[in-house]
């Protein structure tokens, strides 16, 4: 690899871990503006929940599930000498992640739930 090409991977990966801390808090941010607040809040903004749990001290765990994927892109270097050449391919591939947001809530007395609490998500999940 070229230094041009070592001098952009590194400004792309510095760029990636800036947006990375910039992003950090949000999901928690998010989910902890639904405490005190009705279930159906989050369900009309994100779905039903892909599980719920009754647990045994009375809340129940509300969790939504989401995959994301990030398609690298790849670089090819191609070098000549004479009549011959060389070609050098590096990057690619595709990246999956799951997170899972896990929102904890007590019955109310509208015959549905408050939200009371959530867990923490990953730090990728931020």
């Amino acid at each position: 690899m070229t230094r041009n090409g070592l001098e952009r991977g590194m400004i792309k990966l510095t760029a990636i871990a800036v947006t990375i801390l910039a992003l950090a808090g949000c999901a928690s941010e998010i989910m902890k503006s639904y405490v005190g607040r009705d279930i159906t809040d989050v369900v009309l903004d994100y779905g039903p929940p892909s599980n719920v749990v009754k647990l045994p001290d009375g809340r129940t765990a509300f969790q939504w599930s989401f995959t994301t994927s990030y398609t690298a892109p790849t670089t090819t270097n191609i070098q000549g000498y004479g009549n011959y050449a060389t070609a050098t391919t590096y990057g690619g591939g595709t990246t999956y992640s799951e997170c899972l947001y896990t929102l904890f809530a007590k019955p109310n007395a509208q015959n549905s739930f408050t939200v009371v609490g959530f867990k923490e998500p990953s730090f990728w999940c931020e």
